[in-house]
């Protein structure tokens, strides 16, 4: 007979396996010696203990489920309860009960990581869904959008939740992003609306520009054109290959009118400074006239220079006034030359002078008479009072005597 710590061989070959419980037999033994046969029993404990121990490490480092680490740790349990093997069979017995509270002890984390993870998912969606309702209501409709788009996409790599409460966050969510494309297809129906309309306006305003395109009317439809520009700007973009070719004519067509314009009004613009030239030379010849010496020969040969200055025709705008101005000094002086020969020659002017002037110094004279005897009385208030009243004679009369004078005395 032949044994170990953990059993023995009787001398019929049985082999026993010591346990809590007692001895249980493990097999029988007959090719070999005893020593061969605990060896063999014993080598298949060692392998039990080595399925153990890669169960244990599954258990431990990797996401086995409950289910699949029950079963296996069952199918050890029956392979230890079986007793076929030589060993210390109660402390797998053992290691097995731990390993089965191990994995109850994950299952509740589990199960609590499974919850935290739903409410999480829960909330996540609950604030999706907002956003989604919030967006609904935008008008930023690029923006929103692309948002929308992303939403779907967190949506879609967050957990599911219970079935029911899944299903009515998801019809939340998927009412919101219908809503914001039925008032997104709606906003853009009536913006092509719009650009239609704007469309037909404007080849309207493009039909009047190429009319008036080859006009000669040049304030006329220079004026019009701004006219149909203002209209142009109120009338709205049109779709952008209408606005782009629609608005190619009309600046076009404008581009004809203005060239045309330009190089008319450059003509006479150079035709005008020819004539500024030519009125300056004449009017330098007019200021030549003065002073005047002999009227009748200064107003002849004005009238001929004015002559020859009605003939030329207009000068630059900016330049007018000046040039005008110089010209007519020249003949307001003619004038009053004209004025003072007339009053020195108009014998009823020159007698109404002589008698005021006359009436002047009689008056004078008298008032000296009487300042002297108010003086010789004594009375030098009266004479005082009566020389103010001379001065204002005296002032009258020098003005009349100079009038006189412009009569030939």
């Amino acid at each position: 007979m032949s044994s170990d710590p953990w059993g023995r061989v009787d001398e019929t070959g049985t082999v026993y396996v010591r346990t809590a419980d007692g001895e249980q037999v493990v097999g029988s033994w007959q090719a070999g010696s005893p020593e061969e046969a605990l060896a063999y029993f014993e080598r298949k404990y060692e392998g039990l203990v080595v399925e153990i121990g890669l169960l244990e490490r599954r258990v431990r480092t990797t996401d086995l489920s409950t289910k699949d680490a029950m079963t296996a740790i069952d199918h050890l349990r029956q392979q230890v309860a079986e007793h076929h093997a030589v060993g210390d069979l109660d402390a797998l017995a053992k290691r097995l009960d731990k390993l089965v509270g191990e994995v109850e002890s994950r299952r509740e984390e589990r199960k609590a990581a499974k919850a935290k993870q739903s409410e999480d998912a829960r909330h996540a969606k609950e604030a999706l869904v907002a956003e989604a309702e919030k967006l609904a209501a935008s008008d930023q409709w690029r923006s929103a959008g692309e948002r929308l788009r992303a939403l779907v996409d967190t949506w879609k790599g967050l957990p599911r939740l219970d079935r029911k409460s899944d299903d009515e966050l998801w019809h939340r969510f998927s009412h919101a992003r219908s809503a914001f494309s039925k008032r997104r297809k709606a906003h853009f129906a009536s913006l092509d609306a719009q650009r239609e309309d704007a469309r037909k306006a404007k080849e309207k305003l493009v039909a009047e520009a190429e009319a008036l395109s080859g006009s000669t009317d040049w304030g006329t439809t220079a004026a019009r054109y701004r006219e149909l520009m203002a209209d142009w700007k109120a009338a709205g973009r049109a779709q952008r290959e209408a606005e782009d070719d629609l608005w190619n004519r009309f600046r076009g067509a404008q581009d004809v009118f203005f060239q045309a314009r330009s190089e008319v009004f450059a003509e006479r613009d150079a035709e005008q400074r020819e004539n500024l030239t030519r009125k300056e030379e004449l009017v330098v010849e007019a200021e030549k006239l003065l002073p005047v010496s002999d009227l009748k020969a200064t107003r002849a040969a004005f009238r001929a220079i004015n002559e020859r200055w009605e003939a030329i025709g207009h000068v630059p705008r900016d330049a007018r006034p000046k040039i005008e101005g110089r010209m007519h000094a020249v003949e307001r002086a003619i004038q009053e030359a004209e004025e003072a020969e007339w009053r020195r020659t108009n014998p009823e002017a020159r007698a109404r002078a002589q008698g005021l002037t006359g009436q002047l110094q009689d008056a004078v004279d008298k008032l000296r008479g009487q300042i002297d005897a108010a003086r010789a009385a004594g009375n030098n208030a009266k004479a005082d009072k009566l020389a103010k009243e001379l001065e204002g004679r005296q002032a009258l009369l020098d003005q009349a005597l100079k009038g006189l004078e412009e009569f030939g005395g």
